[in-house]
């Protein structure tokens, strides 16, 4: 997808550049610098030499030398003071001039680290929120692959307030269903050895109120399934296909293909036009990437992902009914026994159609991302 979060070693990552959070003189450091220069080789020290440092806010490229990636930019991210010595816009203006240099550089993905929020203090939350803002305008006017790495288990977003009412609806919806099928199931199985003591379950859920949906009646006492002896088939006459009535020889087959349902592609594309978009004002806003929508495009029986078919959703601005109906488009279904799907269930009922903020809660529940994953080790 143009923009992901990730969790992995930046050093390993195969893309066209690196951002490294450099101190000003870049010559090494701790941290990522310490270890993206490991990696590199004394060569990229050499190089960095050469360079006479580097203003905070600012950025400047080498080779990558030992790395994945072909070029390292080295950019200095402000040290936390507070808030009130322009921070934020020194800590934007990292990404958004390293992200210019790789345009420069022709470079089509470019991974980043979370700039400035280690040893130089800089809240984690707000410094995210730098990040996700600054690469999100950028990507509406260029085409590139971003990933924004962090390394290790941390959270960044479970301080917002959409992320707790996201956690509340799942607390709510997934563990009730699963508690309830596992009532299901055990009342299932008890009835089949203890007639009494199913009796007493089920008295005991109707005494406080709760009751049983979905489930057969209570079986009767002595109540044992058996097994029901099945009918012979009976052989059927094979019709002749060229005399036979109603055979394979009489069938329209390109009326039958005609009167099919249109398919997930064919749907996107319909209410594309609908809603008076451009396709890549749609795929841009459901964060999926140009060549994967170009297959979508030219390939009605294109088979998507559920979480791109839910970015697309998104995208479209689609109420649940209409998410649930293009999901079937896809061979798909909402469920509660999914938290992906209630995350996105209580977005759309909440009409909240930001694609990167519906994935930072994702990222912080560790569930696939919207839009179409890109494998990058």
């Amino acid at each position: 997808m143009p923009f992901e979060i990730v969790r992995n070693d930046i050093t390993r990552m195969n893309v066209d550049v690196i951002v490294n959070a450099a101190n000003r003189s870049l010559l090494g450091g701790g941290g990522v610098d310490g270890a993206i220069h490991r990696a590199a080789g004394p060569e990229l020290l050499e190089e960095c030499r050469r360079l006479n440092g580097c203003e905070t806010g600012q950025a400047k490229i080498t080779k990558g030398y030992r790395l994945p990636a072909r070029y390292v930019i080295h950019t200095v991210g402000p040290v936390w003071h507070g808030g009130g010595n322009h921070e934020r816009e020194l800590l934007a203006s990292c990404y958004r001039t390293s992200l210019e240099l790789a345009t420069d550089y022709q470079a089509e993905s470019i991974a980043f680290p979370m700039i400035s929020a280690g040893a130089y203090g800089y809240p984690k939350d707000e410094a995210m929120e730098v990040a996700v803002e600054t690469i999100s305008r950028f990507l509406l006017y260029h085409e590139m692959s971003v990933y924004l790495v962090v390394f290790g288990r941390q959270e960044f977003f479970t301080g917002k307030k959409l992320f707790r009412d996201v956690q509340e609806y799942i607390d709510d919806h997934y563990a009730e269903t699963h508690v309830r099928k596992n009532i299901e199931i055990r009342r299932e199985k008890l009835w089949h050895r203890d007639e009494k003591a199913a009796l007493e379950m089920d008295q005991s859920f109707f005494a406080d109120g709760m009751s049983l949906p979905d489930a057969m009646p209570a079986p009767k006492a002595g109540y044992a399934p058996a097994a029901r002896p099945r009918p012979a088939a009976k052989a059927k006459p094979v019709p002749d296909a060229a005399t036979c009535e109603g055979s394979a020889a009489d069938v329209d087959w390109n009326e039958l293909v005609r009167q099919t349902d249109e398919g997930f592609s064919a749907a996107l594309l319909r209410m594309i036009d609908e809603r008076g978009m451009t396709d890549a004002q749609c795929y841009k806003k459901a964060n999926v990437d140009r060549r994967l929508f170009s297959k979508i495009r030219s390939d009605p029986e294109y088979r998507p992902s559920k979480p791109t078919v839910f970015a697309f959703a998104v995208a479209l601005e689609l109420s649940l009914p209409e998410t649930e109906k293009f999901l079937g488009k896809a061979g798909f279904a909402l469920t509660h026994s999914s938290r992906m799907d209630l995350v996105l269930e209580y977005c759309i009922k909440e009409r909240i159609y930001d694609v990167i903020q519906i994935n930072e809660v994702l990222f912080d529940l560790d569930l696939p991302l919207l839009g179409n994953s890109s494998s990058v080790a």
